[in-house]
């Protein structure tokens, strides 16, 4: 194999940023398969250069000049970023490659722009593509192992790619880690929800947690699994073998049926200083938080009792809510958040658009069979700049004047600061506070209230949301343009349109060959 000089991307941000919960947190949102892939290329005697954009770099100057191969990973936001980069190396001579949630969920779309899309990826396929290393075009090859990969490296092997980037966070930095694979549950609208639930070895979380004690004071870790302690005693055992009480922090994604008091008391003990479970609904999804068949108020009385206890253990809880699902109708869904909030001050909701990423989820075929997925430029797919999935019981001014006045409610002056009293300890009640004044609280009603204003005012916009058109509004073009700044003039022509119903028209073919099982 000859040797490359290779690029790896990993679009934490989609454009340039200058939030400050952007410059606080966005290096700790890297991904952990960018590093992986820089640590698998270099053993193969390869010169790698990372670059973990976060929306504050220049990415003109932080980026190499001449390379033989660009790997790219990214979510479905930044895709028109990353079309565009692609377009650019491959002006200079590269061979282009993209992965990551993007590529699972449009490889249909992504392969026009790149020379190889990759689905699941293990190490062998990233020796297959090194050693291939050519252009495929106009269509790129679409790869996928059989499976995800059944071991990655660990912190110690990527720990120069980790503390790169953790030098670009100014104050909190928190290290990723991944205990396991998959989900054992099947929410419909999911990525993970047909892929099943696959642990990773105890023996090198223990090794990276020993690696981590050993190079930093006090580590602060972020569990990049979907669902967090499944294997809970085996996780929490390991932990405690080789961590002492309390000596680092933890960051967990989970669900609240894992979450027992019992439980809690060991998350306390273990160093579990902020938890994100997932509600989703009040009308479904009683798997996920343990509230079986009730629904509506009972359902929110039941998981307000749930999280207050958890937040007498653990400082720092953030709810997921989906807004929109076919299950919901009328006021009642956001008047029960609203109460859920009055019950549950100590939160942080954090609420999703329903959307349909292409292939992601099986639930997406039902919703292109039946014609409601909006064509909306990738540029606002990250769950609530854009709803591109129409809903079923409200019409659009209805939806937004709902979405505008709950998003109204949580970020409130007089929330705000019953969310901050309720809140224990200094780093919790300050970054409820930053996410609530900044893009995620004022700057999403500022966002939704333009939208909803043009729903009235704008017909060619308000046409393009009940399909009567594909034409993108020029709202959202513009807004592309502004963002994307200098490589708008290297994005492809065509690339801000993409097939809603990709996945519908491949659904007779494999979207990935498997090259290996």
């Amino acid at each position: 194999m000859r040797k490359l000089s290779i690029a790896i991307i990993d679009l934490v941000a989609k454009a340039p940023t200058r939030s400050y919960w952007g410059r606080v947190m966005y290096a700790n949102f890297a991904s952990i398969m960018p590093q992986v892939i820089a640590r698998w290329s270099e053993e193969q005697g390869h010169k790698v250069t990372l670059v973990c954009y976060t929306g504050r770099e220049d990415l003109s100057k932080v980026l190499p000049d001449r390379v033989d191969m660009v790997f790219i990973s990214t979510f479905t936001e930044a895709a028109q970023l990353s079309y565009a980069l692609s377009n650019m190396f491959r002006s200079k001579g590269a061979v282009t490659v993209i992965g990551g949630p993007h590529a699972r969920c449009y490889p249909q779309d992504a392969q026009k722009y790149f020379d190889y899309v990759l689905g699941f990826t293990d190490k062998e396929l990233i020796l297959d593509v090194l050693r291939d290393c050519a252009q495929h075009r106009p269509e790129g090859m679409c790869l996928s192992a059989g499976h995800h990969p059944t071991e990655l490296p660990g912190v110690s092997e990527r720990w120069k790619f980790i503390e790169q980037t953790l030098r670009k966070a100014p104050f909190i930095k928190i290290v990723p880690l991944i205990g396991s694979l998959g989900c054992p549950y099947t929410c419909g609208f999911c990525i993970d929800s047909s892929v099943p639930y696959q642990p990773l070895g105890l023996e090198r979380m223990k090794e990276d947690l020993r690696f981590l004690l050993s190079k930093v004071g006090r580590p602060r870790i972020a569990w990049h699994d979907p669902n967090f302690g499944v294997r809970f005693d085996e996780c929490i055992d390991a932990i405690e073998e080789v961590v002492p009480p309390d000596r680092i922090d933890f960051i967990a994604e989970t669900t609240l049926s894992l979450l027992s008091e019992p439980r809690l008391k060991r998350l306390k003990k273990n160093g579990f200083k902020a938890l994100l479970p997932g509600i989703e609904s009040w009308y479904g999804l009683g798997n996920k938080s343990k509230t079986g068949k009730k629904m509506g108020m009972d359902k929110v009385n039941q998981i307000s009792q749930h999280v207050n206890m958890i937040l007498r253990y653990v400082p720092y809880v953030q709810t997921n809510l989906i807004l929109g699902l076919d299950v919901d109708y009328g006021q009642e869904p956001f008047t029960l958040t609203k109460r859920f909030l009055d019950l549950s001050p100590g939160v942080f909701p954090a609420y999703s658009l329903l959307s349909a990423f292409g292939q992601a989820a099986p639930l997406n075929l039902e919703l292109q069979r039946a014609n409601r997925v909006l064509p909306f430029p990738f540029h606002f797919l990250n769950n609530n700049q854009a709803m591109n999935v129409r809903p079923q019981n409200y019409s659009w001014p209805e939806f937004y004047d709902h979405l505008i006045d709950v998003t109204k409610y949580s970020f409130s002056k007089k929330m705000i600061f019953r969310r901050f009293n309720a809140t224990r300890g200094a780093i919790p009640r300050w970054l409820n506070v930053v996410r609530a004044i900044s893009s995620e609280g004022f700057g999403r009603i500022r966002y939704f209230t333009e939208v909803r204003r043009r729903l009235d005012t704008d017909r060619k916009f308000r046409r393009f949301f009940e399909q009567e058109t594909t034409e993108i509004p020029q709202f959202y073009v513009q807004r592309v343009r502004d963002e994307l700044g200098p490589f708008w003039e290297w994005l492809p022509k065509g690339a801000l349109h993409h097939d809603p119903n990709a996945y519908l028209m491949s659904q007779q073919e494999r979207p990935f060959p498997i090259t290996r099982t």
